[in-house]
């Protein structure tokens, strides 16, 4: 069944967004470290979202797609939960096999905060074409170090670099890794660093 947030009262309405970041910024908003403020790049730079906006379910810094914000704790806790699928695309190192495809769909061990950690089944699968993505500003590799293949990877669980690691695991290093769905909000045509302000103030999710 599906799962709705309860109705707000129309004079605290929550907002909600969708992000597509870019490979080289980091998942929030500004830095309270001068330092690293200098030298690396954040949302800000992007909207001037409202405060107490959150991102749910952050990418890392060399991670890139689908970020959705809001101000909304109740639906920031929701998409975190196990019920909502969240589906990536990674350009791996190498050819895939389908031994290599089993083991993620069953799961495989990777260390989280130094602790051994056995990742819950998932949907993996290849690509038979590269997907249409927007261009990096930066070619991830010259094709001349070897071959590279892409595979779909939908999970319901998001651990730190949780598929960076399971693709190691199996000996497939993630080149470029891209988040294209949460549930059921898509990256489609989003271009890098846009974003689109969800016009629903009822979230619905299968």
């Amino acid at each position: 069944m599906p799962i709705e947030l309860p109705p707000t009262d129309l004079s605290e309405l929550h907002r909600h967004f969708l992000l597509h970041k870019p490979a080289g910024y980091l998942s929030q908003f500004v830095s309270a470290f001068p330092r690293e403020a200098r030298i690396k790049r954040f949302l800000g730079e992007f909207y001037e979202f409202p405060l107490g906006t959150m991102a749910v379910g952050r990418l890392d810094e060399d991670s890139e797609g689908l970020l959705l914000l809001t101000t909304d704790g109740r639906l920031s806790e929701a998409v975190r939960s196990r019920h909502m699928e969240k589906e990536y695309y990674a350009q791996v190192d190498g050819l895939v096999t389908d031994d290599a495809l089993r083991q993620l769909q069953q799961g495989v061990d990777i260390s989280i905060h130094g602790k051994l950690y056995h990742t819950s089944p998932c949907s993996a699968h290849t690509l038979d074409t590269t997907p249409a993505l927007a261009p990096r500003a930066r070619p991830v590799r010259d094709d001349r170090h070897g071959p590279t293949s892409w595979l779909s990877l939908t999970l319901t669980e998001g651990k730190f670099r949780q598929v960076r690691k399971m693709t190691a695991a199996v000996g497939l290093p993630t080149l470029r890794l891209v988040r294209v769905r949460i549930g059921p909000w898509h990256l489609a045509d989003l271009l890098p660093g846009q974003v689109r302000e969800l016009a629903d103030t009822a979230v619905v999710f299968p």
